[in-house]
């Protein structure tokens, strides 16, 4: 009877434990994610390279306006960034197609600029409060972040959690998390011009960085509409970023 007994308090023991480990909260499937990201090299990046091209598209029809094949993105991040949206840390971007310079805008920690010169701070809250968002997710467990679960659902055919991740500004995002792999799969946000959605896929392992994991696609919507699409190749992770090129007083093609 004794034996009985201990029998079932063990299979007891054991159904708790997988019902937990099979239903994570909040925290614990962003924790997966960070790690499965790159752990703590992921969430405490200091800069960030990034080459590629992309597609774009307009507001109407189904053909892409433009398909510049050089996309290039510098950042140099902001380790006590505490807004989800808004502008943090540097940012370079420099669009141009077979040699041609298209456009650039930048973020020198002050000043939003492009090729015309500073953008209005009023301008370039909008502009950034459109997109910026994804990483907020390296904040997540600092003190005033909260990670919601919500209902499952699934991203271009994963299965994945859904987590809203609340911002000490109570500003709120929407993160897929991967099931099996635990990978970034979507993040979703309000932003002035509407309901935005990223979704990550084709995901590779930069070689000298074997445990980062950094998404090869990223298509943007905004209201369900597709409007353009990120394929990035090659990823620098930690290396040294020249200034000059976040300054507005910085030009060069």
């Amino acid at each position: 009877m004794v034996s009985t007994l201990l029998a079932v308090m063990l299979a007891l023991f054991t159904w708790t434990t997988l019902e937990a480990a099979e239903n994570p909260d909040g925290r614990t499937i962003l924790a997966r994610a960070t790690e499965a990201h790159g752990g703590d090299s992921w969430a405490k990046v200091r800069t960030l390279k990034l080459k590629g091209q992309a597609i774009f598209w307009g507001e109407a029809g189904s053909e892409p306006t433009s398909a510049p094949n050089s996309y290039v993105m510098y950042r140099e991040f902001d380790p006590d960034r505490q807004a989800a949206h808004g502008a943090e840390g540097k940012l370079r971007i420099i669009v141009s197609d077979h040699g041609k310079h298209l456009w650039t805008v930048g973020y020198d920690g002050e000043t939003t600029w492009n090729d015309k010169g500073a953008i209005p701070k009023s301008e370039a809250d909008v502009y950034w409060a459109s997109n910026f968002g994804f990483g907020i997710i390296r904040h997540a467990f600092k003190p005033g972040f909260k990670a919601e679960r919500l209902a499952d659902s699934n991203v271009d055919g994963f299965a994945t959690y859904m987590v809203r991740l609340t911002d000490p500004t109570a500003t709120e995002s929407v993160f897929g998390i991967d099931k099996k792999t635990h990978a970034v799969r979507m993040v979703g946000f309000l932003t002035p011009r509407g309901w935005h959605v990223r979704t990550y896929s084709g995901f590779f392992r930069p070689k000298k960085m074997p445990r980062w994991l950094q998404a090869g696609k990223v298509t943007l919507f905004y209201n369900g509409v597709k409007q353009n699409e990120v394929h990035w190749k090659q990823a620098e992770i930690n290396v040294q970023v020249d200034q000059s090129l976040f300054s507005v007083k910085e030009q060069r093609r």
